[in-house]
């Protein structure tokens, strides 16, 4: 079959180059540069180019004519493992979970919602949804309700818009932007059994820098629970949890602790430093040869 001819609209090498990463490790088996090339939607040429990239660079396995994961993605997802957002929280997470006796859950935020990458639940709440790995609404759950409070107003849109289709109201007392504008001036979140009763939840977002939440935490457990007198335990105990971890985050250490006035938004204390920007290379860059022509299936 002939190469497919490339999409429109604007697509940067480095999106050539994940989709080719992401359809390499996919694969049911080690694909051929064709296959990869149709199923990425680029020309043959241009796969084969950044194919031999990814091949240098040890993301990418060239075994004959076919292609497999390389070293570099194994190295990855074992420091993954080890250094990702879900085990680096982990330990503030399970802190939190005891110190409250709620089940708690880190969530980062997607397009239109958030997703739920860590959680740590007793045994006494077993009969709550853990929610594990699931995307959530912001007009349904208190985690991306924080999440979506913690982001500048022209970046709420895709949310609200995602909200609105699925019929919740955006405008009155009962409205999602009240929530979002209570949410806002509190720094947190709260939510009663609108996904699951009897369930309650807290949620506050983690920012280290203002208006770019990285991960929001939510305590979560049975509403009855929630009463006024419980709920502010519960957010001084979030608060602690949240200003360690954006110190965490935000280059403080783990054992560096928050200050005891940060301001309800999650920011850790003091500006957040910017990365050094990458060093551009004058080189040009080396043209690969013409892709070889390949055997039979």
């Amino acid at each position: 079959m002939p190469a497919a001819a490339e999409p429109a609209g604007v697509r940067t090498a480095v999106d050539k180059a994940l989709d080719l990463v992401e359809a390499v490790a996919r694969a049911d088996r080690p694909p051929r540069l064709t296959d990869l090339a149709e199923e990425v939607g680029l020309h043959r040429a241009t796969a084969y180019r950044v194919l031999a990239d990814l091949v240098r660079r040890g993301w990418v396995l060239r075994s004959d004519d076919r292609y497999l994961p390389g070293p570099a993605v194994l190295r990855l997802s074992s420091s993954a493992a080890r250094n990702s957002l879900g085990a680096l929280a982990r330990p503030v997470l399970d802190a939190l979970s005891e110190r409250t006796g709620m089940m708690v859950n880190l969530q980062v935020p997607e397009a239109d919602r958030s997703r739920v990458i860590e959680a740590v639940r007793p045994d006494r709440l077993a009969m709550i949804s853990r929610l594990l790995g699931e995307a959530l609404p912001v007009h349904r759950f208190a985690g991306p309700l924080a999440l979506v409070a913690a982001l500048a107003p022209a970046e709420r849109t895709p949310y609200l818009r995602a909200a609105e289709a699925d019929g919740h109201p955006l405008d009155g007392p009962d409205g999602l932007l009240a929530d979002v504008e209570r949410a806002e001036r509190t720094g947190f979140a709260v939510e009663y059994g609108r996904n699951e009763q009897p369930v309650a939840s807290l949620a506050r977002a983690v920012l280290t820098a203002p208006g770019t939440p990285v991960c929001a935490v939510t305590v979560v457990g049975l509403g009855a629970e929630f009463d006024e007198r419980r709920l502010d335990a519960l957010r001084t105990s979030l608060r602690r949890a949240t200003d360690e971890l954006a110190c965490m985050l935000s280059g403080g250490g783990e054992g560096s602790g928050p200050a005891a006035a940060d301001p309800p938004s999650g920011r850790p204390p003091g500006p957040a430093s910017s990365p050094p920007r990458a060093a551009r290379s004058s080189a040009a860059p080396r043209r690969p040869a013409a892709p070889p022509a390949e055997g039979p299936a």
